[in-house]
């Protein structure tokens, strides 16, 4: 089985103290394969990508157990409020 959208947003809140997050299921309902953006101050001055990337799944450990395919996006929320705007 797969993983909820849920369940996802709540890991991210809970371990990046995320302030936006927009999960979408690829997956046809599988719960197999996620679009994410997540919003959190924890990636201020954290660069390159990667290594926001790392700290996603390291707060998805679990459930990557179970995703096939995640894509991300992870913004501080200046880069958010900024790509908002433009």
């Amino acid at each position: 089985m797969g993983v909820s959208k849920d369940v996802i947003e709540e890991k991210l809140k809970e371990n990046l103290e995320a302030t936006h997050i927009e999960v979408e299921d690829m997956s046809d309902g599988c719960g197999a394969k996620f679009q994410v953006l997540v919003v959190s101050p924890k990636f201020r001055d954290v660069k390159p990508a990667i290594k926001r990337h790392r700290l996603v799944h390291a707060a998805l450990e679990d459930e990557m157990k179970k995703i096939h395919a995640i894509q991300l996006k992870t913004l501080a929320p200046e880069e958010w409020e900024e790509q908002k705007q433009s």
